[in-house]
């Protein structure tokens, strides 16, 4: 599998799982209809697991482009691949958001508030605050980008699983993203990851959904500007106490 497909096949199975937890939770008929908040943390995490584990061998499993961004800043992952990345990550979260919407096109249907069907889709602040809300993206994506530098010991490739022990080693990472989305998601909706918002963000301005409204523009901006600002922190304070 190359590099490329290994990130849009990655981040899709990412979208899909935890996207169509978000579904099973929010959207009206479903066996899982309020399954509250350690549901859906806890299907976000096995989501990054699973990503992990089939795109590790062959990409690294950044599906993430702060992600990928952290890694370059660091030295450990090559400038002219970012953009070859980013761009599977993004088209793989598209997909995988247009596959939620066919699994539980029934319940979308029968859910008339449009901000609940949007949330299935991409994330959005419990109370609107820009810069707070920033700020819970900045901290949430600087925790994961940190961590993850030190659970692969500054290893990470392009050729190689984010923690080197074959699929056992994607665990760590699913109960950090866990962790993080028990501790620090509850005010943004713990984008941590531009790809997994705005590819579905995306997606549900394309589709043919009943009862939509506009995909929040104006907020839009946050989680992806967030993720990045606090993988570049999370780069450089690696790169200082390394050095």
């Amino acid at each position: 599998m190359s590099e490329f497909a290994a990130e849009l096949i990655g981040t899709m199975l990412l979208i899909i799982l935890g996207n169509g937890v978000v579904a099973n939770v929010v959207l009206k008929g479903t066996k899982g209809h309020n399954g509250g908040w350690m549901v859906i943390t806890t299907g976000w995490a096995l989501a990054v697991y699973v990503g992990v584990v089939t795109a590790g061998p062959y990409s690294g499993a950044h599906l993430n482009p702060a992600v990928t961004i952290a890694l370059a800043i660091a030295g450990k992952f090559v400038w002219s691949k970012v953009a070859v990345f980013i761009a599977a990550q993004l088209l793989g979260s598209i997909i995988g958001a247009a596959v939620v919407w066919l699994v539980y096109k029934d319940h979308f249907d029968s859910t008339e508030d449009a901000n609940t069907q949007m949330a299935a889709f991409c994330t959005a602040p419990a109370i609107r605050n820009r810069w707070f809300n920033l700020l819970s993206e900045i901290v949430g994506t600087f925790v994961l980008v940190f961590v993850i530098f030190y659970f692969t010991n500054a290893e990470i490739t392009t050729q190689k699983t984010p923690i080197g022990l074959g699929s056992l080693g994607a665990i760590p990472v699913a109960f950090l993203v866990w962790g993080i989305g028990l501790s620090l998601g509850g005010t943004t909706g713990y984008a941590i990851n531009p790809a997994r918002d705005l590819g579905p963000r995306l997606a549900y301005r394309l589709l043919p959904l009943k009862n939509k409204t506009t995909p929040n523009w104006e907020y839009a901006w946050i989680p992806i500007v967030g993720p990045f600002i606090g993988a570049a922190i999370a780069a450089l304070l690696f790169l200082f106490l390394k050095a």
